[in-house]
């Protein structure tokens, strides 16, 4: 409710944009306060005011809201709320200075949502991470905000990995690691992204012609930086993936997105589950990525479910957040088109020398660098469904997460 009332400061602390409508905005939950009779909506009400009061500054107040809405939270049972409020309450005591009781819940939430929510776990390491961080426990700040960046990058929202990118590049900073030439900042990809979606779109190939030249010198510069080699990527259709653990991800993706899919960038999307662990420990994913591309990779860090079926569904061309990693392997799970499809939804690339379509089946699989690669999906046909898993993987070589004199985004 009060998200477009607030933003960050450089030490990622809450701080109203407008101090004065934000007060107003305070009023008027007061006044509903009140008079509701609701016991969930007085505990919302209480817990927003709270919050509105702690970006304000008003650290008595604060404490003393959010401590009620924490302690109806808990008599009413609802340990998610429990785990939320927990964490906004500790966030008050760290604004406010009491970083011993910040600490304590702080981490009460966490265990709380380890073993009842982890949907929220990645809320909880975030901000134990800057709790962290502000008491110059570097090391222990990386931890939490790097565990934080891979279970957002599973959930896909770009909102969250950049939320929790601006606090590990801070921290980077403190700890004087930050690489004064790199030339990718906070909201590089982003830049990029809207660059690339203002002059072509995955959605009509017939324009690609046309539209490439504009774009060519753009991508070259681009491309040139890639860590996957080949510097275009790799389609591979000869890795012969057992048929049974790509059948057995297929079932848990289906399973994923029917009880916990949600829609992002146009896609559905889903968390991934033991099947995909298995299939990537089992088969050493890692050696796959470098046998095809000359790239050392860790096991991947970072997994999610995606999925197309609606018809005209699509992904329009991006770039993905460095946090995902230097690799990313997406492999087809599952693609059902009905007889007589003409134009089948494909996997799309802009490269140095123009479109390249991957019409993935199940079982391929490709292979290149997100972050410097643009890439999309063609609209799905009438009848047609896709279902692919995409994983992120770190190079072993540290000095090729952090890419030096990258062309910044063009001016729109």
């Amino acid at each position: 409710m009060l998200q477009h009332l607030i933003t960050q400061d450089d030490r990622l602390r809450m701080v109203p944009i407008d101090r004065d409508e934000l007060t107003i905005v305070v009023g008027q939950l007061r006044q509903e306060l009140d008079v509701t009779t609701d016991p969930s909506r007085t505990r919302f009400l209480t817990r927003e005011i709270g919050i509105a009061q702690m970006t304000l500054g008003n650290h008595d107040e604060a404490r003393t809201l959010l401590r009620q809405a924490l302690d109806m939270a808990t008599a009413a049972g609802n340990t998610r709320s429990v785990v939320a409020s927990g964490i906004n309450l500790g966030d008050a005591h760290r604004y406010a200075g009491d970083t011993q009781a910040a600490d304590t819940l702080y981490r009460s939430a966490l265990a709380t949502a380890r073993s009842l929510h982890p949907e929220l776990l990645d809320f909880a390491h975030q901000h134990f991470g800057k709790h962290l961080m502000e008491l110059g426990d570097h090391a222990g700040a990386l931890a939490h905000l790097q565990e934080a960046l891979r279970l957002r990058i599973a959930k896909g929202n770009a909102e969250l990995v950049e939320s929790t990118q601006a606090a590990l590049d801070r921290v980077a900073l403190l700890l004087g690691r930050a690489n004064p030439n790199s030339s990718a900042p906070h909201g590089w990809s982003a830049g990029w992204t809207a660059w690339f979606q203002s002059r072509t779109t995955a959605r009509t190939p017939a324009r690609w012609a046309e539209n490439f030249p504009g774009l060519r010198d753009a991508v070259r510069g681009l491309t040139a930086h890639q860590r996957v080699h080949p510097r275009l990527l790799r389609h591979l259709r000869d890795q012969s993936f057992s048929t049974e653990p790509i059948a057995a991800m297929a079932q848990e993706a289906e399973n994923a997105l029917a009880t916990a899919g949600y829609l992002h960038n146009g896609k559905w999307n889903a968390a991934v589950g033991d099947a995909a662990a298995r299939f990537a420990d089992h088969l050493d994913l890692a050696a796959v990525v470098a046998r095809s591309t000359g790239l050392e990779v860790e096991q991947p860090h970072a997994a999610v479910y995606i999925a197309y079926r609606d018809s005209g569904q699509f992904l329009d061309f991006h770039v993905d957040e460095f946090g995902f990693g230097e690799a990313n392997l997406i492999l087809c799970l599952k693609h059902d088109r009905p007889s007589g499809t003409a134009v089948p939804s494909s996997t799309v690339f802009i490269t140095a020398d123009g479109y390249l379509e991957c019409d993935l089946a199940a079982g391929d699989c490709v292979v290149f660098d997100g972050a410097l690669t643009p890439h999309g999906r063609t609209p799905v046909s009438a009848g047609e469904s896709v279902t692919l898993i995409s994983f992120g993987f770190h190079a072993r070589d540290r000095a090729l997460r952090t890419p030096v004199n990258l062309p910044p985004p063009p001016r729109p």
